[in-house]
C-alpha cells in the first residue's frame, strides 16, 4: 500500500492552511487530477464538523468518483480523512497545521490501496512523484490565496 508522509515549513499562518485544506468544495479549482468534487453533507457537532464529499478524480484514461468523510478539527487544527465508497480498497489521510515563527508547519499523511490492480500499478510507479504535486498545489494556492506569506 503506498503511504507518504511529509512536513512543510510554509510562510502561511495555520489558520489560513487549515482553510484552504478544509475546503474540499474548491479543490477542482487547483488540485491535479481532481476533475469535480461535491459536498454531499456538512454537520456542524460543535467542536468539530464532519462532510461527506464526492471528489471525480481523472489520470490517464482513468476516471474514478469516490466518496470521503472529512472530519473538520478547528480547535486543533486537523483535518482527518477516511474512505467511504468508490475505487479504493483503504484510504486515510491526515493533516495537521501548528503555528510557527516564520509561519507554520503543514504535516500531511496519505496511506492508500486500489482496488483495481492496473491502476494501483500504475500510481505505484509515479507514487512519490504525485503526492509532491498535490502538496506543491496546496502551497501554490496559498500562495494565490494569501500572497507571499508572513515572512
Amino acid at each position: 500500500m503506498p503511504t507518504h508522509t511529509e512536513t512543510r515549513a510554509l510562510p502561511y499562518t495555520a489558520d489560513q492552511m487549515y482553510a484552504l485544506v478544509a475546503d474540499v468544495a474548491k479543490y477542482p479549482e487547483f488540485l491535479p487530477w481532481t476533475a469535480a468534487a461535491r459536498i454531499r453533507s456538512d454537520e456542524d457537532m460543535g467542536d468539530h464538523r464532519i462532510m461527506d464529499a464526492d471528489l471525480v478524480i481523472s489520470f490517464k484514461v482513468f476516471r474514478e468518483r469516490f466518496t470521503s468523510r472529512v472530519t473538520l478539527w478547528p480547535e486543533p487544527r486537523k483535518i482527518d480523512t477516511i474512505y467511504l465508497d468508490g475505487p479504493f480498497k483503504k484510504m486515510v489521510s491526515n493533516w495537521y497545521f501548528e503555528d510557527t515563527d516564520t509561519g507554520c508547519d503543514v504535516h500531511f499523511h496519505v496511506d492508500f490501496e486500489f482496488r483495481n490492480m492496473l491502476l494501483q500499478g500504475i500510481i505505484g510507479v509515479v507514487f512519490n512523484e504525485a503526492m509532491q504535486r498535490v502538496v506543491r498545489a496546496f502551497e501554490t494556492r496559498a500562495k494565490t490565496l494569501y500572497g507571499a506569506g508572513t515572512t
